[in-house]
């Protein structure tokens, strides 16, 4: 049985998928981008301050889930310039400190044109 996962503490869905779903005691999260759930606009203006608030959103979304940043087994993070890699990971390894399997790739574009997006799969 699938469950999904949806709380306003993170950012709303903008297409037609869930921010998350549970299957089998586990978390599939949706990729987070810097968007405060607060009001809807991407917000930070350099790679530092947006994978901040990617990885509050995804704190969010583990909650929801009864999960935390403990529990994450496999991350996957999209960088818009491998140039923010050292800044990325500087902010990443404040919050996954158990060092879950991550891939980490850079692609052309990102959602909004933002800098960052990390998606989790993790124990609930």
């Amino acid at each position: 049985m699938l469950q999904k996962i949806s709380t306003d503490k993170a950012p709303a869905a903008i297409g037609p998928y869930s921010q998350g779903i549970i299957c089998n005691g586990m978390l599939f999260a949706s990729g987070q981008i810097p968007i405060n759930p607060a009001n809807g606009q991407i917000e930070g203006d350099d790679i530092t301050a947006q994978t901040e608030l990617v990885c509050k959103n995804i704190g969010a979304l583990l909650a929801e889930a009864g999960s935390d940043y403990t529990k994450v087994i496999k991350t996957s993070c999209f960088l818009a310039d491998m140039g923010d890699f050292a800044a990325f990971n500087e902010v990443y390894a404040k919050y996954f400190t158990e060092k879950p399997a991550r891939s980490c790739v850079a692609v052309k574009t990102l959602p909004k044109n933002v800098l960052c997006e990390v998606e989790v799969i993790a124990a609930v």
